[in-house]
């Protein structure tokens, strides 16, 4: 059976003409509206009370949380961390405010460029925090190429506090208004590492991106 002849049957089953205008404008004028959804209380909060969220639920979810003040403190953050790990390679995303940290050159290698298999730990910011599950929200682009986020081991990001929203229906709000509408080919939703247990129920780290992930949280900023 054709998708032309099941569409057909499940029209006749809803008693409609295959050509509704009526059904299709309301359709899109419902899509149009966004009316806003029922927001859960737990992700209601005063600032502080959804940074903690935040923070907690990250950090349950097996994300390594590094606190900042400012920026001014990212690159020796990274480096440093990077250094006690023993990684002296980084592939970054290439926006303006990562490439112009005051970066020591101390011997780590950092390459702007999609990520590739085999790369040890790539940086990129999140647009924004979600607070009701600890989740990041990034979006690619020219400038930070989704590879970044899924193919090394090892997945740096750098989220400003300011960002951070309560619920999922706040970060999509906030990701059209940022994007005049313009929705980016790919928004990435991540929450800790990659993980699966759908192998003999045994967690492991890493099945379907980065083993690890480290959030640089930034309070000034």
């Amino acid at each position: 059976m054709s998708k032309a002849e099941i569409f057909n049957r499940i029209r006749s089953g809803l008693r409609v003409q295959a050509s509704d205008d009526v059904r299709r404008a309301a359709v899109r004028a419902r899509l149009d509206a966004r009316a806003a959804n029922l927001i859960p209380q737990r992700a209601q909060l005063p600032t502080a009370q959804r940074l903690k969220l935040f923070i907690d639920m990250a950090i349950e979810s097996a994300a390594e949380l590094v606190e900042l003040q400012h920026r001014s403190e990212l690159a020796g953050a990274v480096e440093s961390w990077l250094a006690d790990n023993g990684i002296d390679q980084l592939v970054m995303a290439s926006d303006a405010n990562l490439t112009d940290l005051a970066w020591s050159g101390n011997g780590l290698v950092r390459e702007q460029r999609p990520a590739e298999v085999g790369d040890a730990a790539s940086l990129t910011n999140a647009f924004c925090g979600i607070a009701e599950t600890g989740t990041l929200m990034l979006y690619s682009g020219s400038d930070s190429p989704t590879t970044l986020n899924f193919l090394p081991d090892t997945h740096l990001v750098v989220l400003a506090a300011s960002t951070i929203v309560g619920p999922y229906e706040d970060a999509w709000q906030k990701l059209r208004q940022a994007t005049g509408g313009q929705m980016p080919r790919t928004v990435n939703l991540i929450t800790g590492p990659s993980r699966s247990a759908d192998i003999e129920q045994r967690l492991q780290m890493g099945a379907h991106g980065p083993r690890r992930l480290v959030i640089f949280l930034l309070h000034d900023e």
